[in-house]
């Protein structure tokens, strides 16, 4: 057998190692969302309190996103990949353990934290499959994401449905996902710097070719965590919804952006990046215009589902953009990540804030003006539509790591 042949092999073995990490990683935010309302009221806080405590995850990501180059650098892609996933899952059960605001507010930047940090690196790997295969896949991968989430919800929503304590559902479900992580990563690549190369800066600022890509990204993060994390109180508190049938709100959503994201390399494809998002953003604004007029769970439900519909496809092609834009796309990449991370950041706590003033209903009056804006700025993406160039051969994707 080929050298080239047997490469070919092992990068298409990782690249459904990498799926496998893409939805293990999505169950544990699925497994989470789901039980919001429960943890809500087991550490007593109200809605404002609750948005303030749901940016603690987005700042622990934000804080935490620059120091995953550095331990990839110094330990491996593989073995880095291992623990940081391995952290993430684990951290599932903190938020249902805290007792009030304050460890509330620590246990979520924990939870952030392990999450911004396995995201970069699987993330890493999956742009580096994608290269030396020459093909698209990120929105696959994205979609292996929302499939995980899923599971994660569905599971999250029978738990809810029953009643269960959520100490107990997330702890049988970081146990299940820390051992399908750890199998996962053993066949993902592990990519090792070279003798020479320097290891990565822990902080820089994004490009300027990362700004507005960044920016679209920002409205549809914006849109995706204040529907994962409100939708199932938006259900309950509103629309006077039961438990079970507000996290089937959060399910709905999932559902419809795993379907998006696992067909989206072929939609991108033929229609291209730009009129993609374009039509993204109206499906998007059509969902959140139901949530906030419909007055009806089913229709309220409806809009969520449109939402996830609509936002999918337009992170993958975010970073798709950024890393063909400018002439550092690795810091573009990651410069596009620390703004829709900064997304999340903002997000739970402005929806909080905003119903804590006023009402859930004009929070999500604001998720459907960002969700128009995607319709306006879609053609920032151009760098990353149909015309975008060839990737590079295999033996080139990466002249400075080897694996």
């Amino acid at each position: 057998m080929s050298t080239v042949v047997y490469e070919q092999r092992e990068v298409r073995r990782a690249r459904y190692a990498v799926a496998a990490v893409f939805a293990v990683h999505g169950a544990v935010t699925g497994s989470f969302a789901t039980r919001v309302p429960w943890i809500q009221d087991h550490a007593g806080v109200s809605a404002g309190q609750l948005g303030l405590a749901l940016a603690f995850p987005a700042l622990g990501a934000s804080l935490a996103m620059p120091l995953a180059g550095s331990v990839s650098h110094r330990f491996g892609a593989r073995t880095a990949l291992r623990a940081l996933l391995a952290l993430w899952t684990l951290a599932l059960v903190l938020p249902a353990l805290a007792p009030n605001l304050l460890t509330l507010c620590l246990a979520l930047f924990v939870y952030g934290a392990t999450a911004g940090m396995s995201d970069v690196a699987m993330n890493a790997l999956g742009v580096e499959i994608e290269n030396r295969l020459d093909k698209s896949i990120m929105s696959g991968l994205h979609g292996m994401w929302s499939a995980g989430a899923l599971v994660g919800s569905a599971a999250g929503t029978l738990a809810a449905h029953l009643g269960a304590d959520a100490r107990l559902h997330h702890g049988l479900a970081a146990t299940v996902l820390t051992v399908a992580g750890l199998v996962a990563c053993t066949w993902v690549l592990d990519l090792q710097p070279a003798e020479d190369e320097d290891p990565p800066p822990r902080f820089a600022l994004p490009p300027r070719s990362a700004v507005l890509i960044g920016a679209v990204g920002f409205c549809a993060v914006f849109a995706e965590g204040a529907s994962l994390d409100w939708s199932a109180v938006y259900l309950r508190d509103e629309l006077d919804s039961s438990a079970g049938l507000a996290a089937a709100c959060t399910t709905g959503f999932t559902l419809t952006m795993a379907v998006a994201r696992l067909a989206g390399d072929k939609v991108v494809d033929r229609f291209g990046a730009v009129r993609t998002v374009r039509v993204s953003g109206v499906l998007a604004s059509l969902g959140g215009l139901l949530v906030v007029v419909g007055g009806h769970p089913a229709v309220a439900m409806t809009g969520f589902a449109l939402m996830g519909l609509g936002i999918a496809v337009v992170v993958p092609l975010c970073f798709a953009a950024a890393g063909r834009a400018g002439s550092n796309p690795s810091l573009a990449i990651a410069g596009v990540a620390t703004i829709t991370y900064t997304s999340g950041l903002v997000a739970p706590s402005a929806i909080g804030g905003l119903a804590e003033a006023t009402s859930l209903v004009v929070s999500f009056g604001l998720v459907t003006a960002l969700a128009c804006c995607l319709v306006v700025f879609a053609r920032v993406l151009r760098a990353g539509d149909r015309d975008r160039p060839k990737i590079s051969p295999p033996n080139a994707a990466v002249p400075d790591r080897r694996s």
